[in-house]
């Protein structure tokens, strides 16, 4: 059923221009918004806990415009199954690509940290075109065979490499002789209580996912966020910003807070583009004990 939902309609869809595909996107939002009201109550809950000064009518305008820009993600992600390069490159453009030939300069494996601000899938897609060190992703296995596979090729139509989450190890250890770019995801919600940095985040004693400051430490990878930008409708800039070229020199915790802290002030400038749907705060503190 998913072989033929692809080929009969994702497929066809990504085949139009984003200008058509808009179109739907604006369909999309009163469907989901008005219409199912899809995760409604986490967004807005999200939202008051994050912003507990914002008034009824400020939080009402930060989840309308939220759901807006979702749908118009969820329309470009059917284009990139078709998308071109020429085209992915007129739509994510890096704004400091001296930073990248500084790296590669080093010689130094590098962990890009960002969160899921903006179009973080095209960015993702388009990385591999900066820079000339190989780059490899984590991600959470689908359970569907076929729409894996097909996420997979889309994602590495231009070089991206990627390997289920549960292989992290793998992935460093096969990839340690030779400078590398590895992907995280740093707001991802993390699998365990006790084996996460907590801190405060959008007014909120959060739990932060202590991958990408392990690895760092272990194989001495430089650390740099990844800060997404949106310039207008499926157009985005990335600018890397470095978090720490000497991980074995910083205090335990500090590299996760400082990427931690950047992604914060992306959220705080522009609310509207963070994953507001994910369960963010589901993992409480006293679990620890």
């Amino acid at each position: 059923m998913t072989r033929i939902l692809y080929y009969t309609l994702l497929w066809p869809l990504s085949l139009l221009p984003l200008s058509v595909l808009y179109v739907f996107s604006t369909g999309l939002f009163y469907l989901l918004y008005h219409g199912v009201g899809y995760r409604r109550k986490v967004v807005m809950g999200n939202l008051e806990r994050s912003f507990p000064d914002k008034s009824a009518t400020e939080l009402l305008a930060l989840e309308q415009g939220f759901y807006r820009h979702l749908c118009d993600l969820m329309v470009e992600s059917i284009r990139m199954f078709s998308m071109g390069e020429a085209e992915l490159r007129r739509r994510a453009v890096v704004t400091n690509p001296e930073f990248i030939l500084d790296l590669e300069a080093r010689q130094q494996s590098a962990i890009l940290v960002a969160g899921h601000y903006n179009s973080w899938e095209m960015m993702g897609t388009a990385f591999p075109m900066f820079t000339a060190l190989p780059v490899w992703a984590l991600y959470s296995p689908i359970k569907n065979a076929f729409l894996s596979k097909i996420m997979a090729s889309s994602r590495g139509k231009v070089g991206l490499q990627m390997l289920p989450k549960t292989a992290a190890r793998q992935m460093f250890e096969e990839h340690n002789d030779r400078p590398t770019v590895y992907l995280f995801g740093g707001d991802q919600s993390p699998s365990s209580s006790k084996r996460s940095f907590w801190m405060e985040f959008l007014n909120q004693d959060t739990a932060v996912a202590f991958g990408a400051e392990k690895y760092a430490r272990e194989y001495n990878c430089a650390v740099i966020f990844g800060e997404i930008r949106k310039v207008k409708r499926g157009y985005y800039t990335m600018t890397f910003l470095p978090v720490t070229y000497d991980s074995g020199a910083e205090a335990e915790g500090e590299i996760t807070r400082k990427h931690t802290q950047i992604l914060e002030r992306l959220i705080l400038e522009d609310p509207q583009y963070w994953l507001w749907t994910h369960r963010r705060w589901k993992r409480k503190r006293e679990d620890t004990n």
